[in-house]
């Protein structure tokens, strides 16, 4: 009885501990909370936890995951942010569809490893991969993502990876926006060291 009564304690901790966190938690955080991993497991068993990733469990009776690929990037690589494409695509500014999950990291950090989704890894120097970082809660989890400005500077730097047509669709969706801001524009354009590439086509826009 006492170890029925253990058990039922350390799955209400975990359901708790699970609800406090948005819906969603790494096995890690509900280690050190003394949430042992078996607890977790049955719970997914049990149809009571789904597993997103490795190490990542959500409340299965919580609202579907609205970006579950971006909130898994965020839980694993928790330096990363995301950029490029990705960015593109979460601030409506392309008609692509990533197939993976782009992110910036700084110059010889460490390769993430992460089986699913999959991910594209660009490097940053320090100055650019601070810069320009907006936090959005998605799905109860704080995920970095560059600002549509810096953004739209960094995919003038990669236009030779990522296709100049995909460049001028994004400054011509951002041209639309009444929040169009030159300045920030070339502030970014100064950071990535793009300037002189950005400024004819800013230029042709005003």
């Amino acid at each position: 009885m006492q170890k029925a009564n253990t058990s039922e304690c350390a799955r209400a901790r975990a359901i708790r501990l699970m609800r406090a966190s948005g819906g969603m938690v790494r096995s890690s955080e509900a280690l050190r909370v003394g949430i042992h991993s078996r607890t977790l497991c049955q719970l997914r068993e049990e149809g009571i936890l789904e597993q997103v990733s490795r190490g990542i469990y959500h409340l299965a009776n919580q609202a579907t995951i609205s970006n579950p690929d971006l909130v898994t990037v965020a839980m694993r690589i928790p330096k990363a942010v995301v950029c490029l494409i990705s960015a593109l695509a979460f601030h409506e500014l392309t008609t692509q569809i990533p197939h993976a999950v782009y992110i910036a990291l700084k110059k010889g950090a460490e390769p993430p490893r992460l089986e699913y989704p999959p991910i594209s890894v660009h490097r940053f120097s320090a100055v650019s991969l601070n810069a320009g970082i907006e936090q959005h809660l998605l799905d109860g989890v704080k995920v970095r993502i560059y600002s549509p400005e810096k953004t739209l500077a960094d995919v003038f730097k990669f236009r030779n990876k990522i296709g100049m047509d995909v460049v001028i669709e994004a400054l011509n969706l951002y041209k639309t926006r009444k929040a169009f801001n030159l300045g920030e524009l070339l502030k970014y354009a100064g950071i990535c060291r793009i300037e002189k590439v950005m400024r004819p086509y800013l230029e042709a826009m005003i």
